[in-house]
């Protein structure tokens, strides 16, 4: 599920380190043929789904400024996340939050909760 110009997740907005995830069906398989089998997915308290969006990634602490008078912007940095959207995530259900959207289930994931990303371009 790509994200066009008249999809609705473009109003979304990720926060910080986190990702939306859109779950995939206990069946469903990937063209390399990664999936987590149901038992798995109870047994393991695991998830995957494919990466919709994401947030910025890690702020970076900005540095006082010993120069009162230079222009004292809000320039915030981040350190960018690892996931991609597109990307295929294996995902801890404990670290997870279960979001319903326009009808749809979703996950706000936080990157520390990411088990595996499975890319499917070349690498």
């Amino acid at each position: 599920m790509r994200i066009t110009p008249d999809n609705k997740l473009q109003k979304l907005i990720i926060i910080g380190d986190r990702l939306l995830i859109r779950p995939t069906t206990p069946h469903e398989r990937t063209q390399s043929g990664l999936y987590l089998p149901p038992g798995v997915q109870e047994r393991e308290k695991v998830q995957q789904g494919y990466v919709i969006k994401t947030g910025p990634g890690y702020v970076l602490p900005v540095p006082a400024e010993d120069e009162p008078w230079k222009n004292t912007e809000d320039q915030v940095k981040y350190i960018p996340l690892q996931a991609r959207e597109g990307d295929l995530a294996i995902f801890l259900l404990s670290g997870a939050t279960e979001v319903m959207y326009q009808d749809q289930k979703y996950f706000i994931v936080p990157q520390s909760a990411i088990l595996m990303l499975e890319r499917e371009e070349d690498l």
